[in-house]
């Protein structure tokens, strides 16, 4: 039986918006990557993927890719502020987020989400992401991206 990793060893960073063409689970086993002491532990990151993604599976009996892609659509801000600054005068002002950054955006929430809380936790990094995952997909704000989603859109609301 074919089983698919994500994990291409593609050279996705090569070339400006050539990570788009990354297939998306991958992006998200490379979000998992960070921290010093993660640097290059592609390997670990998968098993965390493929641990999540049967968790996902028993908790919701759903396709599991489904529920990332919906979390993913969920927690990428549709807006945010930038900071424009003329003769030292800095003031923030509010700009839509391209599609490309949304995603972008949504797979570092949703991977900084379960860092922090299965950071000095009982829980499993699989465990805590599959928690973040489904809560997103649902867009309930026990979720942290969708938390830091609500507030990025808030301050740039106040900020047009």
């Amino acid at each position: 039986h074919a089983t698919y990793l994500p994990h291409t060893a593609g050279r996705y960073q090569m070339k400006r918006f050539r990570k788009a063409s990354c297939p998306i689970v991958e992006r998200l086993a490379c979000c998992l990557m960070r921290k010093g002491r993660n640097n290059g532990k592609k390997l670990m990151a998968v098993r965390i993927i493929q641990h999540t993604l049967e968790i996902i599976h028993l908790l919701t009996d759903k396709n599991p890719i489904q529920i990332v892609v919906d979390a993913i659509i969920n927690s990428g801000p549709r807006e945010d502020s930038t900071r424009v600054g003329g003769a030292g005068v800095v003031r923030r002002q509010a700009v839509d987020m391209s599609p490309f950054r949304r995603v972008n955006y949504a797979l570092f929430l949703l991977a900084t989400g379960a860092r922090e809380a299965s950071f000095r936790n009982l829980k499993t990094m699989a465990e805590c992401l599959a928690e973040e995952l489904i809560n997103a997909a649902r867009g309930s704000s026990n979720s942290y991206a969708i938390k830091k989603k609500d507030e990025i859109e808030r301050v740039a609301k106040s900020n047009r």
